[in-house]
């Protein structure tokens, strides 16, 4: 496949949920609290997309299709635009962008705690994946820091499951899906016949 298709079908299934939150939004179908609906869309996106981007490196290997690789970047990016709605929908209607209440409810509440930490994470792999922040960086020191998607990515599944008043399917799956993802890299770093755990890629 073509790599000019390939990243129109990924921007088309990333902005698929947006768009449609987009429709809910001005066709007024966002339900009877209509803040919470934001808010948790824009979370559980978040988290789905993390968990496809962290899931092109084993499927790639699973199957061959090398070229997978070109498009985690933009998959990357796409859970940080999530992210970041997430952000900005709890600033606004829970704190009205209120940089007092914003650090009080962070410092406060360990399941936003954790949330925050995860999204300043984002944050910074999203400001560091042009290509110029690899040659700034050196290539080692930038890959050392965005092994730290599986840090947002756990974080991410804490915030989810701490938050909710009730556990569900749901957020058991996302944290079964992102367990499953961290035992295959540990597998594959782990050499045949020794107990040795080699560094990672």
């Amino acid at each position: 496949m073509p790599e000019g298709i390939g990243k129109l079908l990924v921007w088309t299934a990333a902005a698929g949920p947006l768009a449609w939150l987009v429709f809910r939004t001005v066709t007024g179908r966002l339900g009877v609290n209509p803040i919470e609906t934001l808010t948790h869309f824009t979370g559980i996106t978040t988290l789905a997309v993390l968990l496809v981007t962290l899931g092109i490196t084993p499927l790639r290997r699973l199957t061959g299709w090398n070229r997978l690789i070109r498009y985690r970047r933009l998959i990357g990016l796409w859970a940080f635009t999530y992210a970041l709605l997430h952000f900005l929908v709890w600033g606004l209607f829970d704190h009205q962008f209120s940089f007092a209440t914003i650090t009080e409810d962070v410092v406060e509440r360990p399941f936003i705690t954790v949330g925050f930490i995860a999204f300043l994470i984002l944050l910074a792999l999203a400001v560091t994946s042009p290509k110029a922040m690899v040659r700034r960086l050196g290539g080692k020191r930038w890959q050392q820091l965005h092994r730290l998607i599986y840090v947002a990515a756990g974080l991410g599944v804490l915030h989810y499951l701490w938050g909710v008043k009730v556990i569900t399917t749901q957020p058991v799956a996302f944290a079964a899906v992102l367990i499953s993802l961290l035992g295959v890299r540990l597998l594959w770093r782990r050499p045949r016949g020794s107990g040795r755990i080699l560094p990672a890629e």
